[in-house]
């Protein structure tokens, strides 16, 4: 299939404490491995086979550096689910999204969330389970999401295969706000859906699956093949966690 992908780099109000550590102007310009994480991130979309891809961010160095690799830049908007819009309506669907943070992302981790979406859904999130994480990278904190078949962290790759998957991204942004409540996110879903979830029996997909039909779209869970497709760099110890596993991989 061919798609374009999105990759989410704006910076934060006020600046961003991560790439202030770092002494760059931006987050999407933290080097590791001797590599702009940005420019790690389009070579991975790039590798998967991405026709397109636009990256969102603010004039400047970013966009400097997105350009010089051949990417088109569109402006962000205030929030996530503001610039996924904005890039959705440049390209179209089939869009593949992620962010300019998530520095170990691999070619496989893309077509994985392109291939393992189903041919009848509109929207493929994808998640990765605790033991995966917990496998690759044991000393990880992070905020999982409980669910009967298990704890699940997010893996900041999503694929907008229809344009009706645009009804999904308002209701993206309120799941994104309430990401640390899960209870809240739920709670949409109605009584019945609540209940289920009280009493353990609602797992991610069916919950998935039950909120896309609340919003009028067919949304899917995608696995994640490796734990590591849940670690990104929000933080120091993010950074120092995949400047070491890299050091690992190579030896």
């Amino acid at each position: 299939m061919s798609f374009a992908a999105l990759v989410l780099a704006g910076t934060r109000p006020g600046g961003d404490p991560l790439a202030e550590a770092e002494g760059v102007a931006a987050k999407a310009l933290v080097t590791v491995d001797g590599e702009a994480m940005l420019s790690r991130v389009i070579g991975a979309v790039r590798g998967a086979g991405a026709g397109r891809i636009v990256v969102a961010c603010d004039e400047g160095p970013v966009a400097e550096l997105a350009r010089a690799q051949d990417c088109e830049v569109v402006q962000p908007a205030r929030g996530p689910a503001g610039s996924v819009q904005r890039g959705l309506d440049v390209t179209g669907a089939p869009l593949l999204v992620t962010t300019a943070d998530h520095a170990l992302l691999q070619p496989g981790w893309v077509r994985a969330a392109i291939e393992g979406t189903p041919d009848d859904a509109d929207v493929g999130v994808m998640l990765a389970r605790r033991e995966a994480i917990k496998a690759e990278l044991p000393g990880s904190r992070r905020t999982y999401l409980r669910f009967a078949d298990g704890h699940w962290s997010g893996c900041n790759l999503f694929f907008l295969r229809t344009p009706d998957a645009a009804k999904a991204i308002a209701a993206w942004q309120g799941i994104e706000a309430d990401r640390k409540r899960p209870w809240r996110i739920v709670a949409k879903l109605g009584l019945g859906t609540l209940l289920d979830y009280a009493l353990g029996r609602l797992t991610l997909a069916e919950g998935i699956a039950r909120l896309g039909k609340r919003i009028g779209v067919r949304a899917a869970l995608v696995e994640a093949p490796s734990g590591l497709a849940a670690v990104d760099a929000d933080k120091p110890s993010d950074l120092a966690d995949i400047r070491a596993i890299l050091a690992r991989q190579q030896g």
